[in-house]
């Protein structure tokens, strides 16, 4: 009887009990689904466990390809001491940092796998603009490594998940009457400011969109989507048709600001019933590609070639491409180091959608 066998006929007495590891953010957890899915659906009587921040529950909580969760609160140790009591057979570390580190030193007896965060590659392409080190692979497929190494799993090339609860499902006809019969969904925010069109930029993106938009994001983006919202909102006589108005005033264009209206899933929602969706590099530009909408796809500071792309579903990049200080971080600045903001003022957008 061959070894492979013997371990298969193992395996098939117990659970295989794998946690996986990653603590942010929004996207990064989405962009991990692939892994929970392909381990539960390819590895035989696989117990998939997740490990991340309390405030990302609502990203995990839902997904049929996870057994248990744990949520880190407030102390590190008070997480690691539910964790020895699982007796895990795998770790599969998708977050790669001090914590996760610590972690696995602690369950030391427990076989641990890292993704690669080609922290080298990254250097050299930020710091000095070498890009020929930079891998041509999706972060995905990445993060799909260390299962891929362990247990031999394959992508199944099935996209990102995204679970939205039936509570937090938007019906159509919550929104306003104009945005009933469809809408373009537009993910404004982003962590940083340097991942984040100038409000002038948003007016302009939304001036070649013929339809209703629905703006998207945090509470913190709630002020300029106000203004935004108020840009494309008449401001004379109410008696006057308001389609006669926009048209004198050259603004076509119908703004609904849900930013902060809505928690994450609610927002998802509508970003999956949506005609189209525009955002920057976001959490929400990796949630649309879960429910594999087309997206144009919005960049800063950052570059595609990061491997932070929309994942398998159909997309338009608008960047500023040859900009020599690009990209200058592999995540953001709060503000421009340069001054001149030139990788969001200088893109060129040339769609109009009727």
């Amino acid at each position: 009887v061959s070894s492979k066998s013997i371990y298969f006929g193992i395996q098939l007495l117990y659970f295989m009990k794998i946690l996986i590891l990653r603590f942010s953010s929004i996207g990064d957890i989405v962009l991990t689904s692939p892994v929970m899915r392909c381990i539960k659906q390819q590895v035989e009587n696989a117990e998939v466990h997740f490990c991340t921040k309390k405030n990302f529950k609502s990203l995990i909580e839902h997904n049929p390809y996870i057994d248990k969760y744990f949520l880190l609160e407030d102390k590190l140790s008070d997480l690691i001491t539910k964790l020895k009591e699982e007796k895990y057979d795998y770790i599969i570390d998708l977050h790669n940092n001090l914590r996760t580190q610590i972690i696995k030193l602690s369950l030391w007896n427990v076989k641990s796998l890292s993704f690669d965060k080609i922290n080298w590659q990254k250097f050299l392409y930020v710091k000095f603009k070498i890009k020929k080190f930079m891998p041509n692979v999706h972060i995905v497929d990445r993060y799909l490594a260390p299962a891929i190494k362990a247990f031999g799993i394959k992508n199944d090339d099935k996209g990102l998940d995204y679970f939205i609860p039936e509570k937090d499902n938007i019906p159509l006809d919550w929104l306003p009457t104009a945005f009933q019969k469809g809408f373009v969904a537009y993910g404004i925010g982003g962590q940083y400011f340097t991942k984040q069109l100038p409000k002038e930029r948003i007016i302009e993106v939304c001036e070649r969109i013929n339809k209703p938009i629905i703006l998207l994001g945090g509470k913190e983006d709630s002020a300029i989507a106000e203004e935004i919202e108020q840009f494309f909102t008449p401001t004379v006589s109410s008696d006057r048709n308001e389609k006669q108005l926009l048209k004198e005033m050259d603004k076509n264009t119908v703004i609904f600001n849900a930013c902060g209206k809505f928690n994450l899933n609610q927002s998802a929602s509508l970003l999956k019933q949506a005609a189209l969706v525009i955002s920057h590099d976001t959490g929400l530009m990796h949630i649309a590609s879960a429910f594999q909408q087309e997206i144009y796809s919005i960049w800063g500071n950052t570059t595609p070639e990061l491997g932070f792309y929309p994942y398998q579903t159909k997309f338009t990049i608008y960047e500023t491409k040859d900009l020599d200080c690009r990209p200058c971080s592999k995540i953001g600045f709060h503000q421009c180091p340069k001054g001149h903001f030139k990788c969001m003022k200088d893109i060129k957008f040339d769609f109009y959608i009727p």
